[in-house]
This record gives C-alpha cells, structure tokens and sequence, in this order.
C-alpha cells in the first residue's frame, strides 16, 4: 500500500532510551505483593523492539532475572500473553505461532496464511532458524505433516524465503506471466495451480502488480476474481493474501474481525505490524467495515489488556473522517479499481434443463394430496427453477388441474417455510410489492428493509414494483409512492427515490449513463461543499446526486470526492447525518463500492445475535438466488470466515439453503 522502505507503524524508538532505568522500573513495577501492570504497558509499549531487547538485556545483567519468565509469573490471561509476545522478537514470535498453529489436534490454517504470506525473505529465513533454536524441529518437516495439497506446496515455496526481491522487472516476463496465469486458468476447463504457485510463489512484488494489471487487461476480471473462481479451500485463501500482499487494493492484515473469539489472531497482528503498517492497516480497515479498528477494539476487549492494544493501534480513525495522506491515495486508488474491476454476477438459480411444467405440476399436486405433505418434494422442485419457469408451473397447474396453486401452497405449509415457498413463487415485482407492504403494514416501519429494496433495484424494476403494488393482492387504489407520502411524510429518501421513477417520470430516474469525469468533478465539489452547509441543505444535495447518478459515475465522485477533501465519504455520512437518510446514503456508497458485500453484510445482520431477521434473510435470498447470491456467498465468506450456508444452518430453521447450494 506504501512506498518501499516507507514506515507507516504507530510504535517507534522511544527517545533518550536508557534500557538500565527501564529495567529497574520493570522491576519495581513487579517486586512485593501485586504488581503495577499500569507502569508496566506504558512502559513496554513505548519502545521499540529492538529497544525491548535491550532492556531483557539490561534486565538479566542488572538482576540476574529473566524478565520474560517474571512478566509470565506477574501477569495473568490475554495481558500475560500479549505483554510476553511483545517482549519476544519478531522471528521468535512467529516461530510460536507457528509452532502453536500445528501443535495438538486441527491445524490452524488462518495463522499459517497470515504469517507465511506476509514476511520477507529475511523475516521468513530467521523464523526458520529461531524455529529451529527454540523447539529443536524442522519447521519444514512440521509443515509437511500438518498439512497437504496444493496448500502445502504453496506454503513449502514460500517457507524458502527465496523470493526475488531485486525490484528488476521485465517487461517481456510480465506479459508472459500474465498469459501464462490466463491460460493456466480462465482461459480452460479446470485449473493448472502448480503455474499458479510457481509465479506467485517466486516473482518480486513490483513485478507481480504489474503481472497482475497486466491481467486484468487480458482476462477482464482482477486476479482476485480469478483466484475465487478458480481455486477453493485454504489454498485458496493462502493465494488471495499472496495476492494482497503485491497488490495496493488493501494491506493484507485488515481481515481482523470478530475480535472477541480471535483473540490469537488480534494480538498477533496488532503485535506484528504496529511498527510497520498499523496506521494503513487502521485507515483500511474503517474503509472496509463500519467502524474504527480503534472502537473495535474499544467494544470487544476489556481491562489492561484492552489499553496494551489500543495504545499499539494508536487512534481513533472515527474521530474526523480524514484520511492520512497515504492512506487518502490507497481510497482513491482504492475507488479507481473499484471502477476498473468487472465483476461477473453469478447466480445460484438457474433455469432446470429439460423443464416440463406438465410433470412439474402433477408432482406438486401429488406432495400435497392426501393426509400430510411432501415437503421435501415441493422444496426440490421450487429452488430448482427459475422464476420464469416457476410461472409456467403456475398457469399449468391451473389449466391442467383447475387449482390455484398459491392457495394450496399456503394451505399445505406453514410458517417460514410458506413465507419462502410463496415468495419463490411470486414474480420478482410481485415480490418486491409484498416486501415493501409488509414494511410500512402495522406497527413500526421496517426501515432497513426499505432502504435495501430501494438501493439495489433498477429504475425498471421499481417501475415494476410500483404496478404490481397496485394491481396485486393489496388492492391499493394508489402507488407505492402515494402510499409511502400519506403514511409516512418524513421518509424522504424513499419519497425521491420512488417519484423519480414513479408514474413513468423517466426524466428524473437513475441515470444509466457511464461516468463522466468533468461532471463527476463538479458533482463532487458540490458534495465538498455541502459538508459546510446546513443539515438539511447538505441532505438535499446528497440526496439529488446520490439518488440520481448511474454507479459507474458515482465511483467516480466518491473518488474525486477524496481529493477535494481529503475525507472518506462513508464516514462524512455517518458523522454528519442521522436517522434514514444516513442509513439510505450509507447504503448506497456500500452498493456503488460492491454490492454483493453490501448484501452480504445484509444477510450477516439478519442472523447475528438473538434471533434472526427471517423476513430480511427471506427476501434477500429469495430476490438474489438469480442475479448475485453466487457473489453474496464469497463476500460473506471472505467476510466473516464462516459460509452462509453454515450460517445458515446453525441460525435459522428455514430451508433457504437450498437457493445458496444450487
């Protein structure tokens, strides 16, 4: 993400060191009864840590004591342990968590990726030799037996630390590595990895992004596209942070999350990195979730432990909404690949080959005839059609046997399961017209849920909604827009968004449009200047670009946007704005940025916590199985490190996991 040789950590050498004082203050702070784990943390982690080991040296010396082993018997818990890691150096560090990631039953593949793909030769080549010194085994012959596969190759390769580091690039090479990893891949049926692991495994970073840019322009999808669509399992993951590493889309260590159960995970990074990228790693990781590293950490951790790390993270990036200087380039840079990268939206629902609706709904029939249903059956049938398809099986079922089909189907099941069945069998605008009915029916508006619709569906298929929203099972005398501006006046965000394109108002809707970088600077000059004006002035403008301009030209101003301010937009909205209209613009930038994660993030909030959100889990599932759930499922895997069918069935009892297994 940075410049070679250019430092980006949040602990540097203390200055007028005297590691003889520091070693008597240790020492006081752990002599007689307790100990001053204050004097402690603020000690230790105001040095460096080549200044730490001089002061073991001191230590030693000084009392004849080895301060690791009085810190490990004056210390307890999480604070105990990331106290001592910190005393450790660096190549001693990462030869225990190795050693501690294949010890004992299961491998820790995560901690085996991090750290493998992220150190340099000569971080790699004293990890071998401290390895070696502290546990007297060959890491090597521990990592053979641990592990296997592809994986296993890939991780031997980079255990050599042999990677050419020289910075020499040449051209002719770059293009040949480029043609060879197409070919390797996209380019046929299956995958050759081993020219997967001899390029990535062995070429210098500067040469690598060039291979990389140099691929996208050959294939049209990034290398992380390919490497998702080619690779599975953990050699998968061990290749996408290979390929983070080289690329400047983010530092490779921003995928800390879920810190309250990672706690290995959390030290060790926060440890590794604070005197090398912590503040690229902060700026990047507000850029990619929805708070600060800083207040994540404030919100999962406690006690000492909780201040060692917040005092090695170094601030709160939530505070002002401004970038670093450096990290203002990696979120322009960030929103130009954005724009550069074609993602191909893959669905889970596909039309079924050799379709007969006839058979289809004589099946139907029979799964509901007699004493019980065939729940099974039905569920088979529906999640494996297309929508389209579906319809047909509708009319037939209706000529060919006098019935309506939906009325059996709500007879015959029940609960969420109805819900999801109903909703498969529904057209896509029927749908949606439901879905918005039942967010502003009865008590309380489910604002989330209209924010979400809102976002992600075209001009058309609003249009669509709102006809259907009329002319269906509601009998509304008036359109959804009406609707919304009787009953709940103070939603304006959905109020513009519906009468731009409501009434077939074609002139005012989403532009469709490519972006246009003269308009794009001004529309964001206006944005920048917006942010000094009053509140509702500034929401008036927000709103006026944001719910009008195509995506490919909103990229655009969110990135202009960063070089007229110097701020990330995300984070202007969340400070500035309230209520649903922030949620609405918040939303929006998530869409414009990726989509897929957006929703993905959607469904995450669905299920997390006590009870799940089966109407959101509905809906998206239902609305997405054929356009991106595809996509939505490796977000979300990539995301949260679990995949949303497991989530699924750990949270939930409803069968829409059958639309993400297809």
């Amino acid at each position: 993400c940075t410049p070679r040789g250019t430092q980006r950590g949040t602990i540097t050498d203390a200055p007028d060191f005297d590691p003889c004082a520091d070693a008597e203050n240790l020492y006081n702070a752990m002599k007689g009864i307790g100990s001053d784990k204050e004097a402690i943390l603020d000690l230790v982690t105001s040095r460096s840590n080549a200044q730490r080991q001089e002061v073991i040296a001191a230590y030693k010396s000084s009392f004849g004591k080895d301060l690791i082993e009085d810190l490990k018997y004056e210390l307890t818990g999480k604070f105990e342990r990331l106290i001592v890691s910190l005393m450790r150096t660096p190549a001693y560090h990462d030869a225990k968590e190795i050693h501690d990631a294949l010890k004992g039953a299961g491998t820790n593949e995560r901690c085996l990726i991090e750290v493998m793909a992220s150190r340099t030769n000569k971080q790699t080549q004293e990890m071998v030799a401290a390895y070696n010194d502290a546990y007297g085994r060959n890491i090597e012959e521990d990592i053979t037996a641990d592990t296997s596969g592809h994986f296993k190759k890939m991780l031997i390769v980079l255990l050599q630390g042999t990677r050419d580091e020289s910075g020499v690039v040449d051209a002719d090479l770059v293009e040949q590595d480029a043609q060879d990893l197409f070919a390797a891949g996209e380019e046929q049926w299956g995958t050759d990895e081993a020219k997967f692991i001899m390029i990535l495994g062995n070429r210098s970073v500067t040469h690598l992004r060039m291979v990389f840019d140099a691929y996208e322009k050959i294939a049209e999808v990034s290398i992380e596209d390919s490497i998702k669509n080619e690779l599975s399992g953990d050699f998968e993951r061990l290749m996408l942070a290979v390929g983070k590493k080289t690329s400047w889309k983010q530092p490779f260590h921003t995928d800390i999350q879920g810190l309250g159960t990672a706690d290995n995970t959390l030290i060790r990074i926060m440890i590794s990195r604070s005197e090398i990228d912590m503040l690229d790693i902060r700026e990047c990781f507000r850029l990619r979730y929805e708070k600060s590293l800083y207040n994540m950490i404030k919100d999962d951790t406690s006690g000492d432990y909780k201040r060692t790390l917040l005092i090695l993270c170094g601030g709160d990036d939530d505070l002002a909404g401004e970038f670093f200087p450096e990290a203002a380039q990696i979120a322009y840079k960030m929103w130009e690949l954005s724009a550069m990268t074609k993602v191909q939206l893959r669905p889970t629902v596909r039309p079924a080959s050799g379709f007969d609706p006839a058979a289809d709904a004589q099946a139907l029939r029979k799964a509901m005839k007699g004493f019980g249903t065939d729940e099974d059956a039905i569920i088979d049938i529906v999640a494996q059609r297309s929508n389209a398809q579906r319809q047909e099986i509708r009319q037939t079922f209706k000529s060919l046997l006098g019935r309506d089909l939906m009325k059996d189907l709500k007879s015959e099941l029940s609960k969420n399961l109805e819900r999801l069945i109903i909703g498969l069998m529904l057209t896509p605008a029927e749908f949606d017209a439901k879905m918005m009915r039942k967010a502003i029916e009865g008590a309380g508006t489910d604002e989330h849920a209209l924010i979400e619709i809102l976002v992600t569906r075209s001009n058309e298929q609003i249009q669509a909604m709102n006809a259907a929203y009329k002319a269906g099972e509601f009998k509304a005398k008036n359109t959804l827009f009406i609707t919304l501006k009787c009953l709940y006046p103070e939603v304006n965000f959905y109020l513009y968004r519906l009468q731009k394109v409501s009434g077939g108002c074609h002139s005012g809707a989403r532009e469709e449009s490519p972006a246009d970088l003269e308009r794009a600077e001004a529309d964001a000059q206006e944005l920048a200047n917006a942010c000094n004006a009053e509140s509702d002035d500034m929401e008036i403008k927000f709103m006026s670009i944001l719910c009008t301009r195509s995506f490919s030209h909103l990229r655009k101003v969110f990135q202009e946007f960063v070089k007229y301010t110097n701020k990330d937009i995300e984070q202007i909205i969340k400070k500035e704005m309230s209520g649903d209209v922030k949620n609405a613009f918040y939303a929006i930038v998530r869409s414009v940025k990726n989509q897929p994660s957006y929703l993905a993030d959607r469904l995450y909030k669905a299920m997390k916590g006590l009870g799940t959100d089966d109407r959101a889990l509905i809906r998206i599932m239902v609305s997405r199985s054929e356009i991106d759930l595809f996509n939505i499922r490796k977000e979300f895997k990539e995301t949260h490190d679990a995949s949303l069918h497991e989530f699924i069935q750990v949270e939930t009892m409803i069968v829409s996991g059958s639309l993400c297994l297809y």
